[in-house]
Parts: C-alpha cells; sequence; structure tokens
C-alpha cells in the first residue's frame, strides 16, 4: 500500500504519520515544503518521495500524481480536510472505488466506521482502491530511530486550466468551531457537569483558552452539546497536545477515542475513577466549582493573555 499525504508549509495533516504506518513506511508526500515535512517521519517510513507544489490546487494535484500512482494498487490518504479533498478526485481519475472513513486499511480488508462510529462495516476490495484512515484511531507506531528518512524527490507537470477550487483565503482556525480532530486543546465535559448551562460556561473558558469543547455521550444524548463535539468511538476520535477532562468519568467508549495526548488533566470528584487514572494531573474537585472559579480567573486577566 502507498501513503499519499498533503502537506501544507512543511507540516503533516492529522493523521499524516498514521497513514504513513497503516501503509508500511511507503510515502508520496505532495505540497509546500514536501521535503521539510518529512523530517516529521523520522523512525517511522521507509520509503519516502515528495511532490513540491505550491498553492492548493486538488484538481491539479490529482492529474499530476496519475503518472506515479497507475502501478499502486491500495492507496490511502489521511481523513483531514485536504486528504478528503484530494481522494474523491484520485478515485475518480483512477476509476476505483473509494473507502471513505476508514478505521483500519489493508490490501484484502477495510473497515469503515458509520452513523457517527456506531457501526463498523467491513468490506474486503477485490480490485485497486482509494481509502481515506481517520485521524486518531490507529496510533501511530512507536518511532524506530532518530534517523530522518532518504527523501527522494519527483518531478510533475500540473494542469494550470483544471477545474479546480479557488484558494481566497486562508483564515486561522477557530478553536471554537474547528473539527475536534483537529484541535490541539480540548476541555472536555462528562456526566459530572450538572446543567446545559455549566455547558455553556465550559464553552466560554475553552474560546478564553484558545480550546475546543467536547463532551461524552451522555451529554449529547441528552441534547445539552451537539454531536459533532462528541468525544469518542461512537463521536469524534481525537488526539490533542493538552485534554481538560471536567466531570468525565472515563468510559471506555470516551477514553479509547481520545488518541495519545501528551497531557491529560482530570478534574473529578471520584479520585479512583478511570479518568483520574489516565491522567497526569488529577483534582479532586468539584468540576462545576472549578469551571466557574476558571472563568472568573480568565476574565480577570485579559492583559496578560494579549501579551503571551
Amino acid at each position: 500500500m502507498l501513503a499519499v499525504v498533503p502537506v501544507r508549509e512543511g507540516v503533516l495533516p492529522a493523521g499524516g504519520i498514521e497513514t504513513v504506518d497503516e501503509c508500511g513506511g511507503r510515502v508520496l508526500l505532495i505540497g509546500s515544503g514536501s521535503a521539510a515535512a518529512a523530517t516529521e517521519l523520522a523512525g517511522h517510513a521507509v520509503e519516502v518521495t515528495a511532490i513540491e507544489a505550491s498553492g492548493y490546487a486538488p484538481a491539479a494535484w490529482a492529474g499530476a500524481l496519475l503518472r506515479h500512482l497507475g502501478g499502486e494498487d491500495q492507496i490511502v490518504l489521511p481523513a483531514s480536510p485536504d486528504g478528503r479533498d484530494l481522494a474523491p478526485r484520485l478515485a475518480v481519475l483512477l476509476q476505483r472505488e473509494l473507502f471513505a472513513g476508514a478505521i483500519s486499511v489493508a490490501p484484502h480488508r477495510v473497515e469503515l466506521a458509520r452513523n457517527g462510529g456506531l457501526v463498523i462495516n467491513e468490506v474486503r476490495p477485490v480490485t485497486a482502491f482509494v481509502a481515506t484512515l481517520q485521524p486518531g484511531v490507529r496510533g501511530a507506531d512507536p518511532a524506530s530511530s532518530s534517523a530522518e528518512p532518504l527523501v527522494t524527490m519527483l518531478s510533475a507537470e500540473f494542469d494550470a486550466e483544471a477545474a479546480d477550487a479557488q484558494v481566497v483565503e486562508v483564515l486561522n482556525p477557530d478553536a471554537a468551531t474547528m473539527d475536534l480532530a483537529e484541535s490541539q486543546r480540548i476541555l472536555g465535559g462528562g456526566a459530572g457537569l450538572q446543567t446545559a448551562e455549566i455547558f455553556a460556561e465550559l464553552a466560554t473558558l475553552s474560546r478564553a483558552l484558545d480550546a475546543s469543547m467536547g463532551a461524552t455521550r451522555v451529554i449529547t444524548d441528552r441534547g445539552w452539546v451537539n454531536h459533532d463535539r462528541q468525544i469518542g468511538t461512537t463521536g469524534v476520535v481525537v488526539d490533542p497536545k493538552l485534554y481538560l477532562a471536567f466531570g468525565i468519568s472515563g468510559a471506555v467508549q470516551h477514553t479509547s477515542g481520545l488518541g495519545q495526548p501528551e497531557h491529560i488533566i482530570s478534574v473529578n470528584i471520584d479520585p479512583r475513577c478511570p479518568m483520574m487514572q489516565l491522567s497526569d494531573l488529577a483534582i479532586v474537585s468539584d468540576a462545576n466549582a472549578v469551571i466557574a472559579e476558571l472563568l472568573e480567573r480568565v476574565a480577570t486577566r485579559p492583559a496578560m493573555a494579549s501579551d503571551a
């Protein structure tokens, strides 16, 4: 299998390393700073090729990739925003079936998450295909070394006349509305938070800390938070650098959807619950009161926030 990973300004997208590992270390990078992005694959990739492309143009990119992909039977892209744009264009040009939203990809077996993760469909392809792999589900393999991979640069011809999306402006992500799978800092709330109003406060606190707000399934089932904010195997699988859990007990359906955060902070009245045991910092306290206190503190430090 071959991973095709679109990059921007030398940065891999969410799920990029996971996709490379799923394909056994074979990867073709395309985008601006593609060679620089390869440094993130140290210890992961064994065969790296790259195409330098300025500006994001998925139709032109797909056309340019054709000459390099004709002999590849299984092509896997991360289900990042750019990967979701590029994958269907490749599938159409290659005249192949597209398996979108996979949680596992092998040459003859693909598992697909459907209905918000409530259903897992298994398909067994008999012909060549294109697939997208959900970020955060598989997890990245531990790096086997610190050596940077050797990158082979490929040439490509881009069709300037291709009917393509036109980038008008690139905006910085808004943590309050961005896809949870892309967020690096998340404040999550669970059944320990007592009312819908507390979740409105949690959302306010998240914005003040430039973080995203998430919730457990019991909360979305109550209708207090939209389903797209649900974290877990039956919601959105995330992989933040920092996760703050307020009033979350840590059911396996939730914790298995957390990926591998670098740091976890948990606030709960039960010191023995699974979420507290997983945390780097466990605070035994009423999460409702802690949120209210934090809101008061951030409200009194606008100068500090602007200076940071």
